[in-house]
């Protein structure tokens, strides 16, 4: 009998040993990653885009209800392309100019004559051939703008918006 004892002694120790079951740490390990992924969740998803010192958040796009410019409407313009050939080509133009503030719109306003002027200019001298293409639309925008604020120097247009383009 009292190897019958001994024998379930040392069962009963085993058994105080036993490892913990693997259910208990599956649940364990699941709990810890559905945390995880609610927290980062949560961040994602519910926390405000950091600001920085000018107000754009972080993606670089201005605060909401915050005017980027002002936008000064120039006159269709209607111009005769340079032709080579014996074919007339026509270009009518709309543009408007974005400026910083209604301040700059009020200083240049007397000057848009010169401005016309030096893009009348500088359109007759174009053809077809050189407004081809999104690099000949960019290249004509950037040379406008440049035109531009040369004619109204101190004052800057920020930049040239394409209303209308008609090239026939």
């Amino acid at each position: 009998m009292a190897a019958a004892e001994a024998e379930v002694e040392v069962g009963a120790a085993k058994a105080g040993k036993k490892k913990p079951p693997m259910m208990l740490i599956a649940m364990a390990v699941a709990a810890i990653v559905l945390l995880g992924g609610g927290a980062a969740a949560y961040f994602l998803l519910f926390s405000a885009p950091k600001e920085d010192a000018h107000g754009a958040d972080a993606h670089g796009s201005a605060a909401a209800g915050v005017h980027e410019g002002f936008i000064f409407n120039l006159p269709t313009m209607t111009v005769n392309l340079n032709s080579e050939g014996g074919a007339q080509a026509f270009m009518k133009l709309t543009v408007a100019l974005e400026v910083a503030s209604e301040d700059v719109m009020l200083e240049i306003q007397p000057r848009m004559a010169k401005v016309v002027d030096a893009f009348q200019v500088y359109l007759r001298e174009l053809r077809k051939s050189d407004l081809e293409g999104s690099a000949g639309i960019y290249r004509l925008k950037e040379e406008l703008r440049r035109r531009v604020n040369v004619a109204i120097f101190p004052q800057q247009v920020d930049s040239i918006l394409f209303k209308e383009i008609l090239v026939q």
